[in-house]
């Protein structure tokens, strides 16, 4: 099997990148999995390399061309001006005009298949979205580069996967972009995301409610009764497993998110506060809905902590092994899709995995039906006739 080159971004400079980056690549087993290319300044890796107690031995292999790639070193692409003034923990100019040019010059390599998938290290969005740039983020950069019309920012670990309706919108202009119309589109977008990038077969999916409560039965706002209950009805036509809206607080409060193989929530915090909080060791931003694979630590850029060296890599680790599992899953989906007759049984599927932890989906959604009965049965929040909704859901897609 061919491994996977994976292209990495060196984000802004001045945050925990280089040494989440060089941190990531001491251990010389990954290059059992992939061969990376990183995308940056070798003088600034210089840089952070020389504060990090273990990394005495390490150094980039300095190429011009993937195809150069040193499969067993860690390889870099140099991008930009070696003439650089680093000033950790200090967002400037320059560290932004670099972020771009080296996220420029992977997309670049991507769009040419000289890499397979993209891992980008973070961005600042106050010295990234000038004239230069135009973006808010990666996830509209991307979707505009290759031409993907509805991304869906999809935060995932293992333990739970959490997509949102609405990204980075300021809070007060969120309830005009919840539509019936936003919110079924992303119940759909997860649905492939997770039965195309994780193999999970018959998924469920739980959608959160934009009002406290849930609305209360439409005592706190009309937007559960007339916006997302309506998005419910029309997925249970398309027979695809979504229940709610139920109210964010007590959902993951209670630990309701385990009975479920992935959460929609309706705006930015609302999502990714429980998931932070949950499972930030191992946490990836993933944009689901691109024709390519990226993925990033679910973590902002650390200025903080920069040049302390006491930034956890675990996160960036996470983002290179999920880039290379749904990168493997999308390979064995399509060639099934290709070929309708070739047969693959919902454990095969499910099982996929390294034997690590990593890949595949250990519980599918089928496994879940009792759980969730007894969810929609135990929670105030969630309307009776979602639920009933649900219970017809449920028989449809096992018919």
């Amino acid at each position: 099997m061919d491994k996977i080159k994976v292209g990495i971004t060196h984000g802004d400079f001045n945050g925990i990148s280089y040494e989440i980056i060089i941190k990531s690549l001491l251990d010389p087993r990954i290059f059992d999995l992939c061969t990376p290319v990183v995308y940056g300044s070798a003088k600034v890796a210089g840089y952070y390399k020389g504060l990090i107690p273990d990394a005495e031995g390490f150094s980039f292999n300095i190429i011009t061309d993937p195809a150069q790639a040193n499969p067993k070193r860690a390889n870099m692409i140099v991008c930009v001006d070696e003439n650089v003034k680093i000033d950790p923990g200090q967002p400037t100019v320059l560290s932004g005009q670099y972020a771009i040019a080296s996220l420029n010059a992977a997309v670049r390599d991507l769009k040419a298949g000289k890499i397979d998938v993209l891992v980008t290290c973070p961005i600042n969005k106050k010295n990234t979205t000038g004239d230069d740039f135009g973006f808010i983020g990666h996830t509209e950069y991307l979707a505009a580069q290759f031409g993907d019309t509805e991304p869906l920012m999809f935060m995932v670990s293992d333990v739970l996967k959490v997509g949102l309706v609405t990204m980075h919108v300021p809070l007060a202009k969120v309830p005009e972009a919840v539509t019936t119309e936003a919110v079924l589109n992303h119940i759909r977008a997860i649905r492939r995301s997770l039965e195309r990038d994780f193999n999970i077969v018959g998924p469920k999916i739980a959608v959160l409610g934009l009002n406290p409560h849930a609305g209360d039965d439409g005592l706190l706002g009309p937007e559960e009764q007339e916006i997302i209950i309506p998005a419910l009805q029309s997925a249970r036509y398309e027979n695809i497993l979504a229940f709610g809206p139920f109210a964010a607080d007590g959902f993951f409060g209670s630990g309701a998110y385990r009975k479920f193989d992935a959460v929609l929530a309706m705006y930015h915090d609302q999502g990714l506060a429980p998931f932070k909080a949950l499972t930030f060791a191992d946490g990836v931003n993933f944009t689901a809905g691109l024709s390519v694979v990226r993925t990033s630590p679910a973590h902002g850029v650390g200025f903080d902590i920069a040049g302390k060296m006491v930034a956890d890599a675990s996160p960036m680790r996470a983002a290179i092994y999920q880039a290379i599992d749904i990168y493997r899953n999308r390979q064995v989906f399509d060639r099934a899709a290709a070929d309708p007759l070739q047969h693959f049984s919902k454990n095969e599927r499910n099982d996929r995995g390294d034997g690590a932890g990593r890949g595949g989906n250990r519980r599918g959604g089928a496994d879940r039906d009792a759980d969730v009965s007894d969810l929609l049965k135990d929670t105030p929040d969630t309307d009776g006739a979602v639920a009933a909704q649900a219970t017809v859901v449920t028989t449809r897609a096992t018919e």
